[in-house]
């Protein structure tokens, strides 16, 4: 498939790992550790796709889902949730706020790739699954 992601994640190896298994894809993987500066870095790199973790430093990924859906230019942006946070209630809330999809780590490498390209592929506004 191919297209441009930016990875919100703050734990280097595991940025490292997805960056590899996406890159290895055919994807172009933008990393980023920072929530406090995550959304110059959308504005910055203009992804087709945002994989962002819930736990980040400086900001929560959740109040950066909630500021990319309330801009009009980020509002339609696939935002894939990705988290060590698997309960029920942070999936919901993610949701309610706008994820296009929630992921919990531990992750295969195939539910990871599916869901990326599945969002990728999807008309604007939708989930794609």
């Amino acid at each position: 498939m191919g297209g441009r992601i930016l990875l919100v994640e703050d734990e280097g190896n595991i940025l490292e790992a997805i960056t590899f298994i996406l890159s290895r894809a055919g994807w172009e993987v933008q990393g980023h550790g920072n929530g406090a500066t995550a959304l110059e870095a959308v504005g910055r790199v203009t992804p087709d796709v945002l994989v962002l973790d819930v736990m980040l430093p400086g900001r929560s990924g959740l109040e950066i889902l909630r500021d990319l859906r309330a801009t009009p230019e980020t509002a339609d942006l696939p935002v894939l949730m990705l988290t060590a946070k698997g309960q029920a209630k942070d999936r919901e809330t993610a949701m309610e706020l706008g994820a296009n999809a929630y992921l919990t780590k531990p992750f295969s490498n195939a539910e990871l790739l599916e869901t990326v390209t599945r969002l990728a592929e999807a008309p604007a506004g939708t989930d794609g699954g």
